[in-house]
């Protein structure tokens, strides 16, 4: 793994840093106990079991139409269109529910906060960019308690594609006023490494979160970071990292 050399003074690279991109699910958020009972109250709906929620976690990764997908797969049947479609549909509607009704238990990572904070008050634009529909991916951040440290939302259903696809990203930069070149991604998993390498960014690694069976050190990343904590100093280098978090 390529390690990325502190920069200082705001810089990354050749190009001033001007924004970080974060995903959401595995990244900023722990949310797989949300997924899980938004799931097995879907499946059980829907006529079937509920499944262990850690095999839940090791389906979480690309959007909740592949996770519906590979919970009927576990089933050992041929799932059609209309059981994907009909999964999909409750599942986002149990989802949304918890929300809603104050049953999330999605809780920010360690150091989430204060990274967000220091970002933004070393004068970077903040954005999530995740696969997890709009509305439910603003909701998990107001009831997080992130929403206000957050300039933009992409969504899963905001661009005609989604993370792996470059599109939402190059989407999250033009919202900011940014070009990718003065942008980073940070996330968890393959899906985020592939987006931001087709963006023609740089991108960070988180060790916690959802890789769908990678360890965090088989991610080919510029830099794996130890926890969220650590990233204003790894992005702003040590002594702006240090005057923005006062």
């Amino acid at each position: 793994m390529t390690a990325v050399a502190h920069p200082t003074a705001g810089r990354w690279r050749p190009v001033p840093l001007r924004a970080v991109l974060f995903d959401l699910d595995g990244t900023l958020l722990d949310t797989a106990g949300d997924i899980a009972l938004a799931l097995n109250r879907s499946l059980i709906a829907t006529g079937r079991s509920a499944v262990a929620a850690d095999a839940v976690r090791g389906w979480v990764g690309q959007g909740a139409e592949v996770l519906v997908q590979r919970a009927l797969r576990s089933f050992g049947a041929k799932a059609t269109p209309v059981d994907v479609a009909a999964l999909l549909s409750a599942f986002l509607l149990h989802y949304a529910h918890l929300q809603q009704a104050g049953e999330s238990t999605a809780t920010p990572y360690p150091g989430a906060e204060f990274a967000l904070r220091t970002l933004r008050s070393g004068r970077l634009r903040v954005a999530v960019v995740t696969n997890k529909p709009y509305a439910l991916a603003t909701a998990a951040l107001e009831c997080a308690g992130l929403a206000r440290l957050i300039d933009a939302v992409v969504g899963g259903d905001t661009c005609q594609q989604r993370k792996p696809d470059p599109g939402p990203l190059d989407h999250a930069c033009w919202l900011l006023g940014v070009r990718a070149s003065e942008a980073v991604m940070v996330g968890d998993s393959l899906n985020d490494v592939t987006a931001a390498r087709a963006a023609g960014m740089p991108v960070v690694c988180v060790p916690h979160g959802y890789r769908e069976g990678l360890s965090a050190a088989e991610l080919p990343c510029d830099r794996l970071v130890t926890g969220l904590e650590e990233l204003p100093e790894a992005l702003l280098g040590p002594l702006a990292a240090a005057w923005a978090a006062r």
